[in-house]
């Protein structure tokens, strides 16, 4: 049994625990998200399923991505300017993620990364914190490289140098 089939096979269990069925809209989404090893933004997620079942609607294709969620099965993060990715949860289940301020590249990080973080905020504010539906912004280690050697210092814009992550510069 290959990896598509476990998993089709596993989320039918599930869905079948929850009394649901598996439809052909959560066999198209599962089928195309277990087929891309990345990060699929909604755009990528609604092209695939077009591709392998024309006949899922796309707005078929986003409840499913939501009720997959709901289920575990497929975690959601929130990137940069408003977009969303979506990728299979695996059996760790959910985790962190940093993305690139620059390039866009997008990096799974451990889940226990915030640990301590998570604790002192709930120690100290009464916070629960959740940090698997954002990513982290920040430098990837190539463009972070490219920035030290000061070949790619031009094309970072003023307001991006001083860390705001507003896409036009401020009048002063």
């Amino acid at each position: 049994m290959n990896d598509g089939t476990a998993l089709l096979d596993s989320v039918a269990a599930m869905l079948r625990a929850k009394g649901e069925r598996m439809t052909a809209p959560r066999r198209a989404v599962l089928t195309a998200l277990s087929e891309s090893a990345g990060h699929l933004s909604m755009e990528e997620v609604v092209a695939a399923v077009a591709e392998a079942a024309p006949s899922v609607h796309r707005a078929s294709v986003y409840r499913t991505l939501v009720a997959l969620s709901d289920l575990g099965v497929v975690q959601h993060v929130h990137l940069g300017h408003g977009a969303t990715a979506y990728h299979l949860t695996g059996a760790d289940g959910p985790h962190l993620h940093a993305q690139c301020r620059r390039c866009g590249a997008i990096q799974d990080l451990p889940n226990d990364l915030l640990s301590e973080v998570a604790r002192r905020m709930d120690a100290t504010h009464g916070f629960e914190l959740d940090a698997t539906h954002v990513a982290l912004s920040g430098l990837c280690a190539a463009c972070a490289a490219s920035e030290d050697d000061g070949e790619a210092a031009e094309a970072i814009t003023p307001v991006h140098r001083h860390g705001h992550s507003h896409p036009h510069p401020h009048s002063h």
